[in-house]
């Protein structure tokens, strides 16, 4: 019998730390990134469960003040072990589902991005609560996850897309969704 971790960083630490790695940010999925979410112009952002720190770090190069946040040691260690230059990104290891939220550097952020994140979040109403409270006046909330059924029935992984009632939950209470697909993914543009 197994039993799951009482917590989220007993889950991905040990992934992280026996030397998982997840599926990288294409030039498809960066130019999505920059057409809705334009130029930063030092504006902060905050990248939840950032893993090695590539997403946040494309923030940066669009010109965000960024912020990644994760709850795995081993995933802060390889995101900060990239020696980057002047106007780098903020590194935070916390669980953004149950950590005090001032602990982040910026009160509101202009742009939160959750890749490949949403899916495994368990209450999902109360993690997006958590991101309207941090998201700033006319921010964009910008997630990247699988979608159910994209997948072939024998493919190992078909199980990690969420379903239209998961995809309901994340997009009911916006003003404004846009959606792109890319393969298996749907990225969601969300604004309040």
């Amino acid at each position: 019998m197994t039993t799951e971790p009482a917590s989220a960083t007993g889950y991905w630490e040990p992934l992280w730390a026996q030397g998982r790695r997840y599926r990288k940010v294409d030039p498809a999925e960066s130019r999505l990134l920059e057409n809705h979410l334009g130029a930063g112009r030092d504006r902060p952002a905050l990248d939840l469960g950032c893993g090695d720190g590539s997403l946040t770090r494309g923030l940066t190069q669009l010109g965000y003040s960024s912020t990644g946040i994760d709850c795995s040691p081993s995933a802060m260690a390889l995101a900060t072990d990239h020696g980057d230059a002047a106007g780098r990104p903020v590194w935070v290891c916390m669980d953004i589902t149950t950590d005090d939220l001032n602990i982040l550097p910026d009160p509101a952020y202009a742009v939160i991005t959750c890749r490949l994140v949403y899916r495994w979040i368990s209450d999902k109403a109360a993690f997006l609560d958590r991101v309207r409270h941090l998201l700033a006046p006319g921010g964009t909330f910008w997630v990247v996850t699988e979608i159910a059924g994209r997948r072939s029935p024998t493919d190992p992984l078909q199980h990690l897309g969420i379903t239209p009632a998961q995809a309901e939950i994340l997009t009911a209470g916006w003003s404004t969704v846009r959606t792109a697909d890319l393969d298996v993914l749907r990225c969601y543009a969300l604004r309040p």
